[in-house]
């Protein structure tokens, strides 16, 4: 029997650390939580890319009665810059989320399953890795090595 090792490479530092690039994306993704229709789960959250232009884009959540018809924060950012801009690669993402509260969460939240595969997927259509910026209140997660390091075993053909 043959054993391979996974290993993740998180960052964890305060906001104020952040490069002031990454700040900006950063507060975008906070901001953007607070435009999410989240009636059901009463979890708004927030995304917000960047791309290699330098253009930034918002996205939030969007439920639905039909639970599937709904759409995470992390997609419709990626889709509207594929939309908007369909040669840019996206170079980061942040991600944030706030309870009913209108609070942003103690610990940082991420991505779901669908939602990493899609990056996965957008990783491989612009040969690149995505910075992911994951917002809390009381830390922040910054992973350099793109979707890879929270979902090594994707579905792909790397």
């Amino acid at each position: 029997m043959e054993e391979i090792t996974v290993q993740t490479k998180i960052n964890i530092c305060q906001q104020a650390e952040l490069t002031d690039d990454d700040q900006q994306l950063a507060q975008l993704a906070i901001a953007s939580a607070d435009h999410a229709y989240a009636p059901y789960s009463r979890f708004h959250v927030g995304a917000a890319v960047r791309l290699a232009n330098g253009v930034l884009l918002p996205g939030c959540n969007q439920e639905n009665a039909a639970f599937a018809a709904g759409i995470c924060a992390e997609r419709s950012a990626i889709f509207a810059a594929g939309a908007q801009y369909p040669d840019q690669p996206i170079t980061a993402i942040a991600i944030a989320a706030k309870d009913a509260n209108g609070m942003l969460t103690q610990l940082p939240v991420s991505p779901c399953g669908t939602c990493r595969q899609v990056i996965v997927e957008t990783e491989k259509r612009f040969a690149t890795t995505m910075r992911l910026i994951l917002c809390g209140s009381s830390c922040v997660y910054v992973i350099e090595d793109g979707i890879r390091a929270l979902m090594p075993l994707s579905f792909s053909e790397f």
